[in-house]
């Protein structure tokens, strides 16, 4: 039988997921799309929210039911979490900066591409 800390941290865990996941998805706004890139903008936003949602979830599984990241990304696998973790966040921030707004549709295109991998990556790296 569970203690009464364990199931809190349960709890805290999934409360976490719902609020980073409802932050990322007011921040990104989903449901405004840009009129000239409808396509890969929303190719980028859903893309990014599946990546985000595997992402959380993989980290709660690992940090609470199979004892610790530690133990789940192990050596050379838990440097790739990291670049995993930072790299799609990274180009998610950056699609603003007035560098990239005449390449938009390409890099959105890009990091679709790139946030698909990443939850690729991130999958066989706690299943396998």
């Amino acid at each position: 039988m569970a203690n009464f800390s364990e199931i809190l941290n349960y709890i805290l865990g999934a409360v976490f997921i719902v609020i980073v996941f409802s932050l990322t998805y007011a921040y990104l706004k989903p449901h405004q799309l840009h009129k000239r890139r409808l396509v890969s903008t929303l190719l980028l936003k859903i893309s990014y929210l599946f990546y985000l949602l595997v992402l959380l979830i993989v980290v709660y599984l690992a940090a609470l039911v199979k004892d610790g990241l530690e133990d789940v990304f192990f050596g050379v696998e838990f440097f790739a979490f990291l670049v995993v973790l930072f790299v799609p966040t990274i180009g998610i921030l950056a699609r603003k900066l007035a560098h990239f707004s005449k390449k938009r549709e390409g890099y959105n295109y890009f990091f679709t591409i790139v946030n698909i991998l990443s939850t690729i990556l991130i999958l066989m790296m706690y299943f396998i």
